[in-house]
């Protein structure tokens, strides 16, 4: 009863998934925000029934074919999704009107003579050799 009830759920939920990705497909203006909307739904979904079937199936051959396939949509689709998205930027195809891609000239970096507080010490490396030369000159070794 347990077991059946938990298959209903997850393939409600994977069915709710998969249908707001399908809508997102036929509703959203351009192929990055329609990229979005499959990919994450997708996965959502597809993961939610492929788990209901190792539910249903348990820990056997089909079980653990489930559970593959659920990985394999985890290495996949978002592999995928970036290379659309690479792909559509490429060969130039527009965003929404008034959102552009990030200029890396723009980034926040520090001014130039600071340093980064998050970066490990950058004094002297000599405090950093070991064995016999500490002194800090070549060849000069201490006793």
């Amino acid at each position: 009863m347990i077991r059946t009830t938990l298959v209903i759920g997850l393939v409600v939920v994977g069915t709710f998934f998969l249908t707001v990705g399908t809508i997102g497909l036929l509703r959203l203006p351009n192929v990055y925000n329609r990229m979005h909307a499959t990919s994450k739904p997708t996965t959502l979904g597809t993961a939610s029934m492929f788990l209901a079937g190792f539910v249903h199936f348990g820990p056997g051959a089909e079980g653990l074919t489930a559970l593959v396939g659920i990985l394999f949509l985890f290495l996949t689709i978002p592999t995928g999704s970036h290379m659309i998205a690479r792909a559509a930027e490429r060969i130039g195809i527009p965003f929404v009107e008034g959102v552009t891609w990030p200029d890396p000239d723009a980034l926040e970096r520090p001014p130039e003579g600071t340093r980064d507080e998050r970066a490990p010490d950058s004094g002297d490396s000599r405090r950093y050799e070991t064995g016999a030369n500490r002194s800090g000159e070549p060849g000069d070794a201490e006793d």
